[in-house]
């Protein structure tokens, strides 16, 4: 008997190989409209990282937020000394967000984290974009959230 075409089988194998690749290739590119969860993410992702160097270092680490941008500081000598390597140098937000710091009032809040990578106080920050919006929440036990 002569075959001609291909089998379910190999159409099947085809169909979902296509759909792993098209599944890839669409989280590769993220959020395409700029939404608040563009920028709350590396936000979040450098806060949890200030978090590990105080453990790390053994020094206390800070991050600050203002409505124009954030950076990071450590506590060395007697003083506050910021910290320019990446991923801890300063960085302006994304145009066309606003800043909404939830939990502290002040125009520059900022969390200080311990060696222990403790925070001396929660912190939420709400960042809109683009009528979206994204909570980074900073909690009690240190952990760094992005809801």
């Amino acid at each position: 008997m002569r075959r001609n075409g291909f089998t379910l089988v190999e159409l099947m194998v085809v169909i979902t190989l296509m759909a792993l690749l098209a599944g890839a290739v669409m989280l590769s590119f993220g959020d395409l409209r700029g939404g608040a969860a563009e920028v709350a993410g590396p936000f979040a992702a450098r806060l949890a990282a200030a978090r590990d160097e105080a453990i790390v270092s053994g020094a206390p680490v800070s991050g600050w937020i203002t409505a124009s941008g954030y950076g990071f500081e450590r506590y060395r000598g007697g003083r506050w000394e910021p910290l320019t390597d990446k991923p801890f140098a300063g960085a302006n937000w994304n145009s066309g967000t606003r800043v909404v710091v939830v939990s502290n009032s002040a125009a520059r809040a900022r969390v200080r984290f311990d060696n222990l990578g403790l925070p001396d106080a929660p912190l939420n920050v709400r960042l809109e974009r683009n009528g979206r919006s994204s909570n980074v929440m900073v909690v009690a036990n240190g952990d760094v959230n992005v809801e």
